[in-house]
C-alpha cells in the first residue's frame, strides 16, 4: 500500500469517526473492567474525595492560628473643628486659651485607623489540640471514601451478576417455549386432525404451561434491561451506550480457602468502619483536650499602631496634650488575652467528654457485631454453595426428564399433562438453580466486604 493510499484511508477513517461517534460502538468490559470504570466515574466516590479536601483545609486552617493574623479597624466619622495653638492665636504665652467656640462652631471630617498585628506565643494546647482533632476528622472523611467505594463494587456486582442471570434465564426460557410451542402446535393439529391422538385437556395442560413460562420470560427480560442499564449508568458510559459484557454465561465463583476466624480477624482489622472508630475517638479525645485549654489565656506578642487625622484641626505638637481626633503612634506590645465564659466552657468539655464514651460504647458493639457480619456472610456462602450442588443435579435431570418427555410424546408414548410438568419443572429448577448461582456470587462478595477487602 503506496502512501497516497494511506491518507486516503486515514482520510476515510477520519469521516467515519466524525459520522459515527466512540458511543456508537460496541464496548465490551469483564467484572474487573466493569468496577474500575465505576470506581472511576461514580459521583459518589468523588463527592466523598471532596469532603477529605475539605477536612484538610479544617486542618490547615486550625494550624493557620498559630501564624501571624492582623486585626484593623478603618472607619471615617466626623470631629469640632479648632485652628491655632494650645492658646490662642497660637502664642506661647498668656492666659487665653483657645476655644472651639460654641458647638457646632465648625466640624471637621475625621479618619481613624487601628492595626493590630499580632501572633501567639503559646496557647496552653489549643492550636495543638485543635489540630489533632482536625487530623482524626480527616481519616474520618477517609474511611467514608472506603466505604462508598466498597458501595459502588457491590452495586457493579449486583448489576454484573443480576444481568448474566437475567440473560442466562431468558435464552433457556425461550428454548423452553421454543419446545413448548412445537410441541403445542403439535396437538392442536392432532386435535384438528381428530386422529385420537391428543385430547382438549392435553391442548388446556399445554396452553397453562406457556403461560407460566411467558410470565417467567416477561420478567427475565425485564430485569435484564435494567441491570444492563445500571451497569451502564455506574460505569459512567451512559444509557445510550452499546455496553456488553465478557462473560458468555453466569457462572459460580470459587469457594474462598478462607477460615471463618481468618476472615474474623481480618475484619477487625481493616474494616474502614474499625479505623473510622480509632480516628474518631482519637478526635473526640483531642476535642475534650481542646475544649479544656479554653479555660485559660492566649500569650502573644505583637505591634499595635493607630493613627488619626482631622483635616480642619490643627495637630498639637505638645507631648502632654493628646489629641484623640489627630495623632499617630505604634508600640510593640506582649499580652494575656482571655476570651472565656465559665460554665458555657464547662457544658463544651461535658458535652465533647460524653461524644467521646458514645464512641467507645459504639466501637464496643463493632468489637462483637462485625464478627458476626462475616459469619453470617460465611454460612450464606457455604449454604449457597452446597445447594449449587444440589440444583445443578436437578437442573441437568429436568432437562433430561423434558427432553425425554417430548420425544416419548412425539412418538405417542407420553400425555401432554405429562410433557407440560416436565417443562414447568425445568423450568422453576433452572431458574431457581441461576438465582441461587446469582446469590452464591453476591454471598461471595458481601463476604469479602465484610472482611474489609475491597475485590
Amino acid at each position: 500500500m503506496n502512501i497516497k493510499m494511506m491518507n486516503g484511508l486515514s482520510g476515510f477513517m477520519l469521516v467515519l469517526a466524525v459520522a459515527f461517534p466512540a458511543a456508537s460502538f460496541a464496548q465490551t468490559v469483564d467484572l474487573l473492567q466493569a468496577v474500575q470504570m465505576s470506581l472511576n466515574a461514580d459521583p459518589r466516590v468523588k463527592e466523598r474525595e471532596q469532603l477529605v479536601e475539605s477536612a484538610r483545609a479544617l486542618l490547615e486552617e486550625a494550624q493557620a492560628n498559630d501564624g501571624w493574623r492582623i486585626n484593623a479597624n478603618l472607619f471615617v466619622g466626623l470631629a469640632p473643628a479648632v485652628s491655632g495653638g494650645f492658646y490662642q492665636g497660637g502664642a506661647t504665652s498668656g492666659t487665653t486659651p483657645r476655644t472651639d467656640g460654641p458647638f457646632p462652631g465648625g466640624l471637621s471630617d475625621w479618619t481613624s485607623l487601628q492595626v493590630a498585628l499580632i501572633k501567639p506565643l503559646f496557647t496552653f494546647g489549643k492550636i495543638k489540640h485543635y489540630s489533632e482533632a482536625a487530623e482524626g476528622n480527616i481519616d474520618v472523611k477517609r474511611g467514608d471514601v472506603r466505604i462508598s467505594k466498597a458501595d459502588t463494587v457491590m452495586d457493579v456486582k449486583r448489576a454484573y451478576y443480576g444481568y448474566l442471570t437475567a440473560r442466562d434465564s431468558r435464552r433457556f426460557l425461550e428454548d423452553v417455549q421454543n419446545r413448548l410451542d412445537s410441541a403445542l402446535k403439535r396437538v392442536s393439529q392432532n386435535l384438528k386432525d381428530d386422529n385420537g391422538e391428543s385430547k382438549q385437556s392435553d391442548l388446556y395442560a399445554m396452553q397453562a404451561a406457556r403461560g407460566m413460562l411467558g410470565k417467567y420470560l416477561s420478567q427475565a427480560k425485564a430485569i435484564e434491561k435494567i441491570s444492563l442499564n445500571g451497569l451502564k449508568v455506574l460505569t459512567g458510559v451512559g444509557m445510550d451506550a452499546d455496553l456488553q459484557v465478557a462473560d458468555d454465561s453466569l457462572t459460580p465463583v470459587a469457594l474462598p480457602k478462607d477460615s471463618l476466624a481468618e476472615l474474623q480477624s481480618k475484619a477487625l482489622q481493616d474494616r474502614p468502619e474499625m479505623a473510622q472508630l480509632e480516628a474518631g475517638m482519637r478526635a473526640r479525645r483531642a476535642l475534650v483536650a481542646a475544649k479544656k485549654s479554653e479555660k485559660y489565656p492566649n500569650v502573644y506578642a505583637g505591634i499595635v499602631s493607630t493613627a488619626n487625622y482631622a483635616s480642619r484641626r490643627d495637630r498639637l505638637n505638645n507631648p502632654y496634650v493628646y489629641d484623640p481626633f489627630n495623632n499617630v503612634g505604634a508600640t510593640p506590645v506582649v499580652g494575656v488575652k482571655w476570651d472565656m465564659a465559665f460554665d458555657v466552657t464547662d457544658a463544651k468539655v461535658a458535652q465533647e467528654q460524653a461524644e467521646l464514651e458514645a464512641l467507645n460504647y459504639k466501637n464496643q458493639y463493632a468489637q462483637a457485631g462485625i464478627p458476626f457480619q462475616v459469619s453470617e456472610a460465611y454460612q450464606h456462602v457455604h449454604a449457597n454453595y452446597q445447594a449449587l450442588q444440589d440444583l445443578a443435579e436437578g437442573a441437568t435431570a429436568a432437562r433430561r426428564w423434558m427432553i425425554s418427555s417430548l420425544a416419548d410424546f412425539n412418538a405417542g408414548l407420553e400425555s401432554a399433562d405429562k410433557v407440560a410438568d416436565a417443562l414447568k419443572t425445568y423450568a422453576l429448577t433452572q431458574a431457581e438453580y441461576l438465582k441461587t448461582v446469582n446469590d452464591y456470587n453476591m454471598d461471595v462478595a458481601q463476604m469479602y466486604r465484610a472482611a474489609g477487602e475491597l475485590k
